[in-house]
């Protein structure tokens, strides 16, 4: 077991204070910093407290690191990205790809000569990136394609008259076709009509707003539009939030995205589990690359009904443990409240994890050595490792990160 130390990412839409704080570090940060990865991936490993990358201390031993399992389901890389992310301006409109169409879109790039970090480069690796986002504050976001007949109430209670067209094309076909055809009108249009639809779309929503204060059903998404079109006056990612259920979690509720589902995470901070990927296919909201056909090839269209998680409680004999279930093979997520004082939380892997701490201290004991954790510091966890002992003098919060199936 070694300590890790994250590869910082200083993106422009994080906060200068937020990760800093639950760190215990100087805030304000000199730039925004939005996300802390704990992890093995190629654009970015952690460094272990004894010295090398976790990408090298993996390579030196591979089965010791990560156990004959994960070697034979998941070859010699870990196959989980960890971060600490937050968000204090809205990220873009995006969208992961499938582990078949990340692999084609991979080759596809390589064989027209894009350079893997050129910066209209979409796919950076070959795998997917299906993920679970924790709050660990209050956290909001635009989150899969909202059922149309809860779309078509939104577009009748705002009431704008430039956008009733797209309105009655939801009102006939209320399906995953139909909302395949209105985003793409979106998403395609000119920037000269968006520069009239626009305008008038934030113009009824300042209205509604007026009308209805914060407590109407729709001011979250008529304050996130106008929030939006101030910031992207001309993108047409202002119209395709329109369509995607909003979503505020609040502390310990979680949101999950399959391939293809599409999102932007608005504000907050949360914990993040993902396969070790870092491919984003973008459709607004943001000056970096937007690539809308490629977009449109990954989009799942059928509406979301509920995209939130609901931590169970887990079945593992491991005190104050619950699980956030997910269908994905790369990864799976338990958060362990360990108590002030209380027994130890304590087990044996059955593949290599990560423990982060984001509240509280926390001592993990294992095989002889003993690492003191604090919010934002994390341990990785051999798969060789024979027990792992859990406990806290003051209580704690710890995530903990493994391979499914374990």
């Amino acid at each position: 077991m070694v300590a890790l130390e994250p590869v910082v990412q200083a993106y422009a839409w994080g906060s200068r204070t937020a990760l800093p704080e639950l760190c215990g570090i100087t805030s304000p940060a000199p730039h925004p910093v939005a996300e802390h990865w704990f992890g093995a991936h190629d654009s970015g490993s952690s460094r272990c407290s004894d010295g090398r990358g976790l990408d090298a201390r993996i390579a030196a031993d591979p089965e010791r690191e990560l156990g004959p399992r994960v070697l034979a389901e998941h070859g010699g890389g870990l196959p989980f990205l960890v971060k600490l992310l937050s968000a204090e301006q809205a990220l873009s409109l995006q969208a992961h790809p499938s582990p078949e169409k990340a692999r084609e879109g991979f080759a596809a790039e390589d064989a027209r000569g894009i350079a893997v970090d050129a910066p209209d480069r979409n796919y950076r690796d070959v795998n997917h990136k299906p993920e679970i986002l924790v709050a660990l504050t209050e956290f909001h976001a635009l989150v899969g394609f909202r059922p149309v007949e809860r779309t078509v109430a939104l577009l009748d209670a705002l009431g704008v008259a430039s956008l009733k067209p797209y309105r009655d094309m939801l009102a006939g076909q209320p399906d995953a076709e139909g909302l395949r055809a209105v985003f793409t009108t979106f998403v395609t249009m000119p920037h000269v009509v968006l520069a009239g639809v626009v305008p008038d779309l934030v113009t009824c929503a300042v209205s509604y707003l007026t009308d209805h204060g914060v407590e109407g059903p729709w001011s979250p998404v008529a304050a996130t539009i106008t929030e939006l079109a101030e910031r992207y006056p001309t993108d047409p990612g202002v119209l395709g939030a329109l369509l995607l259920n909003r979503v505020v979690l609040q502390p310990g509720e979680a949101v999950y995205l399959g391939p293809g589902q599409l999102h932007a995470y608005l504000r907050g901070v949360g914990v993040e589990v993902m396969a070790n990927s870092d491919n984003v296919l973008r459709g607004g909201l943001t000056p970096k690359h937007v690539d809308v056909p490629e977009l449109m090839r990954v989009l799942e269209f059928s509406p979301l009904a509920d995209p939130t998680v609901r931590a169970v409680e887990a079945d593992r004999d491991i005190p104050g443990e619950v699980d956030y279930p997910t269908p994905e093979p790369d990864f799976a997520l338990s958060r362990i409240d360990v108590p002030a004082d209380g027994d130890p939380a304590a087990w044996r892997p059955e593949g290599p994890e990560v423990l982060l701490c984001t509240s509280g201290e926390a001592v993990v004991d294992s095989d002889g050595t003993s690492e003191a954790l604090a919010p934002g510091r994390a341990v990785w966890v051999p798969a060789s490792t024979s027990r792992v002992c859990l406990r806290s003098t003051a209580g704690a919060t710890v995530f903990r990160t493994r391979v499914a199936g374990g």
